[in-house]
C-alpha cells in the first residue's frame, strides 16, 4: 500500500470519522477509500475550525482531523491552528509538504518550520516505513498531558511511495493521566476548609476530564462559589445557586465582578491562570492560590501559587473531595450563606440590565436577541458559540449554560470568523443538538461563505447575523478616519446570501419577531436544513464589567 493509504488505515484504528479538508490532497481518496467521510470547506480556516469544534464538543475523546496541500493551502489554515493552539485543542492536521528534494528551498513554505509555534509537534514524515510511529507519536501526544493541535507533515514524493505491510504494526493508542502528590492536596484542601469566603475558578480541564460532576459535589462540599473561564464555560452548571457565571473575553457576569475580589482562597482547577485581555484576570490582594493543571508550565506563571498540584482534572477534583470529607466529618457544615450571596448580586445585575435584555426599541438590541434565544430554546438541547468582537462580550455574561459542553468559549487567539466552522464540527459530533453560532456581520464578511459548506454538505446548523452594519467595537480607534471616510461602515443584506447560498434564511427588524424566527430555525434544522437568521441590530457597545482591574 501507499503510504496515504496506511494513513488511513491509522486513522480508522483510531477511531477517525471524517476529514475536514480543502483543497486537494492524496490522503482525501485514502480517507474515502476506508470508509471516512471527506468534508471539503470553502476555506482552509474554516476546515480547521470544523475539526477543532468537533474535538472540544467531545471533549477529545473523538479526534478531528484536518487535511491541506502544500503551499497556499498551508499557509491559509495557520489562523485556525493558532485558535486551537491557544485554546488547548487536540486536533491532528495533516499538511502535504513539498517533495523532499526541493522543500528548502527559497520561496516554498514548509509547515514543518513555520507551525512549530502553534502546535505541540511538528513532524515530518521523511522515510515511509517510518509511518507507524510517526503517526503513533502523534496520537500519543493527543491523547496525554495538555492538549493542543499536532502535525504531521507528509512530503508529496513520500505520500505515494509504497510502504510494506510489516510497516503498519499500529495498535491504537492508550491515554493514561496523573493524579496530585496526596500530600500537596491534603495541604490545599485544609486551607479550602479553613477558609472564610473560599472560591473555585474553573477551566477548560475539568470539561476535558469530564469532571463537571466532581466539581459540582466538591463545591457543594465546600459551599464555594464557582467561576468558569471563557474556555471553561459550561465546566458548571450556570442554573446553579453556586454558579458566578462566566469571567472571560475582557467581561464577566456581575456575580463574579462582585465575589472574587473578596475570596480569600481561590482553587484553579483545569486553568491555565494566563494573564491575558481575553481572560478575568485576578484581582490584587492577598489571595491564597491553590492551582491545579495539568501541564507544569502554568504553574506560577503569572501569579505566585501557595498549593500548585500537578494532574488531571477528575483526578485531583477526587482526591479533593475526599480530603475535604475527612477534614469536615466530625466539623459544622457551612451555613449555606454563599449561595444567598450569589443569587443577591445575580438579582441585582440582572435588574440593571433588564432594561437592554427586554427592550422594544427599533434597531434591535443584541441583547434582547440574546435574552429571547434563552426564553425559547432550552440550554440542555442545545450547543452554542460566540464569535469574537461585540456578540462575544455580550453574550458570554448572560447565556446561562446548563450542562458541560452546551457552549463553547474561545478567544485567546480570536480570528474573526472562527465560530462558524466550530458549530458545524459540534454538529458533527451531537447530531441531536440545536447547534448555533452567534456572529456579527464583520465575521461574516471574513468566512460567511462557508454557510454554503454546511448547506452542501448536510450540517443543519442556525447561524446568527447581528447586523448593525458597522465596525461598533472598533469606534474607540477608528475616530478622525470615520468622521472623514466613514471607515468603520459595512454593508450587506446577508439573508439573501443565505438564500442564494441555498439554505434558509430570514431577516429580522422588529422584537416581536425573534422568537417566531428562532422557532422556524429550531423546525428547519430538525428537517436538516441549514438556517441563517440576520437580525438588524444597534451599535450596542455596552458590556458587563469590561476589564474591571
Amino acid at each position: 500500500m501507499k503510504v496515504v493509504d496506511a494513513i488511513a488505515e491509522i486513522l480508522t484504528r483510531e477511531g477517525v470519522e471524517f476529514l475536514s479538508t480543502y483543497p486537494t490532497t492524496p490522503i482525501i481518496d485514502a480517507a474515502a477509500a476506508v470508509g471516512i467521510r471527506p468534508v471539503l470547506c470553502r476555506q482552509e480556516r474554516v476546515g480547521v475550525g470544523i475539526a477543532d469544534g468537533f474535538t472540544r464538543t467531545t471533549n477529545g475523546r473523538r479526534t478531528g482531523v484536518f487535511a491541506m496541500q502544500y503551499g497556499p493551502g498551508a499557509e491559509n489554515a495557520f489562523p485556525g491552528v493558532a485558535t486551537a493552539y491557544s485554546d488547548s485543542v487536540p486536533v491532528l492536521i495533516l499538511p502535504l509538504g513539498h517533495q523532499r528534494d526541493r522543500a528548502q528551498v527559497f520561496p516554498l513554505f514548509s509547515s514543518a518550520r513555520t507551525y512549530a509555534s502553534v502546535t505541540k509537534s511538528v513532524e515530518t514524515l521523511n522515510q515511509p516505513d517510518q509511518v507507524s510511529e510517526v503517526m503513533r507519536r502523534a496520537f500519543t501526544l493527543l491523547r496525554m498531558g495538555r492538549p493542543g493541535p499536532v502535525m504531521v507533515e507528509i512530503p508529496a514524493d513520500v505520500a505515494l511511495e509504497e510502504v510494506s505491510e510489516a510497516a503498519l504494526a499500529y495498535r491504537a493508542v492508550k491515554a493514561t493521566c496523573p493524579s496530585g502528590n496526596p500530600r500537596d492536596v491534603e495541604a490545599a484542601a485544609r486551607a479550602l476548609v479553613q477558609a472564610k469566603r473560599p472560591m473555585i475558578v474553573a477551566g477548560q480541564g475539568v470539561l476535558y476530564a469530564e469532571a463537571s460532576a466532581d466539581l459540582v459535589e466538591l463545591a457543594e462540599l465546600l459551599d464555594a462559589p464557582v467561576m468558569t473561564t471563557l474556555e471553561g464555560k459550561s465546566a458548571f452548571p450556570e442554573d446553579h445557586p453556586l454558579s458566578l457565571g462566566t469571567g472571560g473575553g475582557g467581561v464577566m457576569s456581575g456575580p463574579v465582578f462582585q465575589l472574587l475580589p473578596k475570596a480569600d482562597v481561590l482553587f484553579g482547577i483545569g486553568t491555565s491562570f494566563t494573564r491575558h485581555g481575553m481572560a478575568t484576570n485576578l484581582p490584587p490582594g492577598g489571595n491564597v492560590i491553590i492551582h491545579a493543571t495539568n501541564d507544569e508550565r502554568d504553574l506560577g506563571k503569572n501569579y505566585a501559587v501557595d498549593h500548585p498540584i500537578l494532574g488531571d482534572a477528575k483526578l485531583v477534583l477526587r482526591q479533593f473531595v475526599d480530603a475535604v470529607k475527612d477534614l469536615t466529618r466530625a466539623g459544622k457544615p457551612r451555613d449555606g450563606a454563599a449561595r444567598n450571596e450569589v443569587e443577591n448580586a445575580r438579582d441585582a445585575w440582572l435588574a440593571e440590565w433588564r432594561p437592554k435584555l427586554t427592550s422594544d426599541e427599533v434597531p434591535i438590541t443584541p441583547y434582547r436577541v440574546i435574552h429571547d434565544f434563552m426564553q425559547t430554546i432550552d440550554a440542555r438541547d442545545a450547543i452554542v458559540t460566540h464569535d469574537s468582537g461585540s456578540p462575544r462580550n455580550q453574550l458570554v455574561p448572560f447565556y446561562r449554560a446548563t450542562a458541560p459542553r452546551s457552549y463553547m468559549g474561545w478567544g485567546k487567539s480570536h480570528a474573526l470568523g472562527t465560530g462558524l466552522g466550530l458549530i458545524m464540527g459540534a454538529k458533527m459530533a451531537a447530531p441531536d443538538k440545536f447547534c448555533v453560532n452567534f456572529m456579527g456581520d464583520a465575521a461574516f464578511g471574513m468566512t460567511g461563505l462557508d454557510f454554503e459548506t454546511a448547506v452542501r454538505c448536510g450540517i443543519p446548523i442556525t447561524t446568527v447575523v447581528l447586523n448593525n452594519s458597522a465596525m461598533a467595537i472598533e469606534r474607540h480607534a477608528l475616530v478622525v478616519s470615520h468622521d472623514r471616510y466613514r471607515t468603520r461602515d459595512i454593508g450587506g443584506n446577508y439573508a439573501d446570501m443565505g438564500r442564494a447560498m441555498g439554505g434558509y434564511a430570514e431577516r429580522v427588524e422588529k422584537p416581536s419577531d425573534i422568537v417566531p424566527a428562532l422557532e422556524r430555525a429550531r423546525k428547519m434544522n430538525q428537517d436538516g436544513k441549514a438556517v441563517l437568521l440576520e437580525f438588524v441590530t444597534s451599535e450596542e457597545i455596552a458590556f458587563s464589567h469590561r476589564r474591571a482591574w
